[in-house]
């Protein structure tokens, strides 16, 4: 199943005007692979990724999945649709500081209805398999900032989603770190056969993505 937007507007009242940030975009996103967006801060990016997600709904047009219209549903819908279908990664962790980095995996498997004790398993191994073995009960604030960001990615991938969106996934991280997080990705999307869209800056991850797409202003996606 193929994501795709059609004829999508996304426009915000800004005090005594309305500011359009994306208008009539349509795009067809492939079935798998790692889709860079590339484009200026502020230019829409993170907003088109919270339409895809069903974070947000677009003004006009629709966001579908598949035979699935993800913008024509309800509030709850969308929050199951989302459960089971995808992963979030963002620049920022958000972390649960007083949560282990296993209980941290866990919690949208528990959100879900699975039990604990499956949903522990489950998420020590996706750790496991993400180089964390040694930190699953670590807290958040024991980890660095490249571990951090693996928990991260395995809270996102512990569900086994249809698709990934990452916004801005390294901006956050030293270059070090940042190369260490981007084969991640690049390893674990390999694994999944699944679709990741990802937004960034960084011109290395950028170049490591199967294609790339610039965002111009009205949102439009521009292949490169």
């Amino acid at each position: 199943m193929a994501l795709s937007v059609k004829n999508v507007s996304k426009s915000y009242r800004d005090a005594e005007r309305n500011l359009t940030v994306i208008q009539d975009l349509t795009f067809d996103f492939p079935e798998k692979g790692t889709i860079g967006i590339l484009g200026r801060s502020g230019i829409g990016k993170s907003t088109l990724l919270h339409l895809l997600g069903g974070l947000d709904t677009p003004t006009t047009g629709t966001v579908s999945y598949g035979s699935t219209v993800i913008s024509s549903m309800s509030v709850d819908q969308r929050a199951s649709f989302r459960a089971q279908n995808v992963g979030f990664i963002f620049q920022f962790h958000h972390l649960l500081p007083e949560f282990t980095a296993t209980e941290n995996v866990a919690m949208p498997l528990i959100m879900s209805g699975l039990g604990k004790l499956e949903a522990a398993e489950k998420a020590q191994a996706m750790l496991t398999s993400l180089g964390l073995k040694e930190r699953v009960k670590h807290l958040p604030g024991q980890l660095s900032g490249g571990e951090q960001q693996r928990v991260a990615i395995a809270r996102a991938l512990v569900g086994e989603p249809r698709f990934v969106l990452a916004d801005e996934p390294t901006g956050n991280l030293d270059v070090a770190t940042a190369q260490g997080v981007q084969e991640v990705l690049t390893e674990i999307n390999k694994r999944f056969n699944s679709l990741f869209i990802i937004v960034t800056h960084n011109r290395e991850l950028a170049s490591s993505l199967d294609y790339l797409v610039e965002m111009e202003p009205g949102g439009k996606l521009r292949s490169l």
